[in-house]
């Protein structure tokens, strides 16, 4: 009998069609991947599982854990089943955790909360389970609160959190998705790990193919709310038959878009940086002792000329949030200088800044997190014309925001609409079109896709690289997704506790890479098995 058991599950809200008999099963010890792009239903079918429909929503069909049927269950008695049967990780743990407990409570509350052990117990299973996941106590007191980790640290005191009441089933919702490649593939191999030797059951949701081709048993592709393809990866992934999961694959692997060789400059850089340091103070050890210092960025130099595109990539921890925050100004650097349009950047006033600042826009991972929710489209494109030195009328101010929309793919009308009302390619189109409202030379992308589905995430490489041949843009690229650097930038630099160890052109340094740390990102990044092999 299988762990999990979906048959022909349908869920419908107002008359709209959500989910439309969905079946699938996850036996014990097995990991099965659900995939699709943005609105497929991958996370609804999760949450479904839980008893998390949103209100009002119709349900028909049959959810069974362990031969006990979910969907029969009331309020109360799904609370016993979340946490302690089912438990479940989230794409961005820093959301599911509470930022003022620690983390050895937090572990432990999972515990408690199905009274399941008492105080000293719980704290004891929380030690436990922390160690487990690679968080022994002598190096991560349980004191700890989640700010003080990294990301791929506070996603396993999630997993740990998840597992600590041993349930039968684990859902795992993008659980690697913001984090760099070696993170995740430590994390992968945590997650199978601790599968293979408890014997639960997996369901992986994720939009990276690659990723779930070397874990997953089993693979089920969602499209528009119903599984059009499953099976094994070696056959869905190598030699798929439906038109979408062939869609996928082609996302999956964004085609170049910068030539392989980058032009030779023929001017002085747009932005160009030397020496930079950026020192951190860290917490006194004792109260009459001197502050430590972290060097996140040690002498680093980098230029970027108009129209090229630059990459920057780095495990977390290696620096190159933080000089991409130096470089943009918005961190002054301890040493060094930066320098835009050949004037000084990093050490004048913000008010002698101010008239460079629109040379220079900033597209964010995460679009939702940078929009007032309360504005309409219109408002938020257009907020960077205050830096123009003469205002806009509103009907010019009008016509601009529409003229930015056409040029990422959007209607006019949508400039009357609320963020929430986008899809999530959609948002960071919206960011797009912000960043270009004045005109700049210069765009810094961080991580601006890492969120994306394969097929959204390859859409928006295509509108950067048009943007870029017909605008003239030249881009800074943050991300730790190898394939996105490879797909749309010139040179690279890879960052390792805040130095340069390695740069040159993009092609040159992945496929030959000279510096064992470079090596080590390339290896542990996921590739997909080729198709018809």
């Amino acid at each position: 009998m299988p762990l999990l058991d979906i048959r022909d599950f349908s869920l419908s809200v107002d008359g709209r069609a959500l989910l439309n008999a969905v079946s699938l099963t996850v036996d014990p010890g097995q990991i099965v991947a659900l995939v699709g792009g943005s609105g497929s239903g991958k996370s609804m079918t999760a949450l479904s599982v839980l008893g998390l429909t949103p209100p009002g929503a119709r349900a028909q069909g049959s959810i069974r854990l362990d031969g006990q049927e979910l969907t029969a269950l009331t309020d109360r008695g799904m609370d016993a089943v979340r946490g302690r049967d089912v438990g479940l990780v989230f794409q961005e743990p820093m959301t599911a955790l509470n930022p003022v407990l620690s983390i050895g409570a937090q572990v432990a509350e999972t515990v408690r909360v199905h009274g399941m052990a008492r105080r000293a117990e719980a704290a004891r299973v929380a030690d436990a389970m922390l160690a487990r996941v690679g968080l022994p106590a002598d190096r991560f007191p349980r004191s700890r609160r989640p700010h003080e980790l990294s990301g791929g640290q506070r996603q396993r005191v999630a997993i740990a959190a998840a597992l600590a009441a041993k349930p039968k089933l684990l859902i795992a919702d993008e659980p690697t998705t913001a984090l760099d490649v070696t993170t995740q593939a430590r994390i992968l191999d945590l997650l199978v790990d601790l599968v293979r030797q408890d014997g639960l059951g997996l369901l992986l949701i994720s939009h990276d193919l690659a990723l779930v081709s070397g874990v997953a048993d089993r693979v089920v592709v969602l499209q528009e709310g119903a599984v059009v393809e499953s099976g094994p990866p070696a056959i869905v992934l190598q030699s798929p038959e439906h038109p979408y999961t062939r869609r996928l694959l082609a996302g999956a692997v964004p085609p170049r878009q910068r030539p392989d060789t980058p032009p030779a400059p023929v001017q002085p850089p747009l932005l160009a940086a030397q020496e930079i340091v950026r020192d951190y103070a860290l917490p006194r050890p004792t109260l009459w002792a001197k502050p430590g210092t972290l060097r996140a960025v040690d002498r680093v130099s980098l230029a970027v000329h108009r129209g090229e595109s630059v990459g920057i990539v780095g495990e977390s921890g290696s620096g190159k949030s933080t000089l991409l925050r130096t470089l943009l100004a918005a961190d002054r650097p301890q040493a060094g200088t930066v320098r835009l349009l050949d004037q000084d950047w990093s050490a004048v006033s913000e008010g002698a800044r101010r008239r460079l600042r629109r040379h220079v826009q900033m597209v964010f991972q995460d679009p939702v997190g940078s929009f007032d929710p309360r504005w309409r489209v219109e408002r938020l494109v257009a907020e960077p014309l205050a830096l123009l030195d003469a205002p806009l009328s509103p009907a010019l101010r009008r016509r601009r925001v529409e003229e930015l929309l056409g040029q990422v793919g959007l209607a006019p009308e949508d400039a009357d609409r609320f963020p929430h009302e986008f899809s999530g390619g959609q948002r960071q189109r919206i960011a797009i079109a912000r960043a270009l409202a004045v005109q700049p030379d210069l765009i810094a992308l961080d991580e601006a896709t890492s969120a994306l589905d394969m097929l959204t995430r390859a859409q928006i490489l295509d509108l950067l690289a048009d943007l870029s041949r017909r605008l003239g843009l030249a881009y800074l690229v943050v991300s730790h997704d190898l394939a996105v650097v490879e797909a749309l930038t010139d040179r690279l630099l890879v960052m390792q506790d805040g130095h340069v160890v390695e740069e040159g052109p993009t092609v040159q340094v992945l496929s030959q890479p000279r510096h064992p740390y470079t090596a080590s990102l390339v290896a542990a990044t996921p590739t997909l098995p080729v198709q018809g092999a």
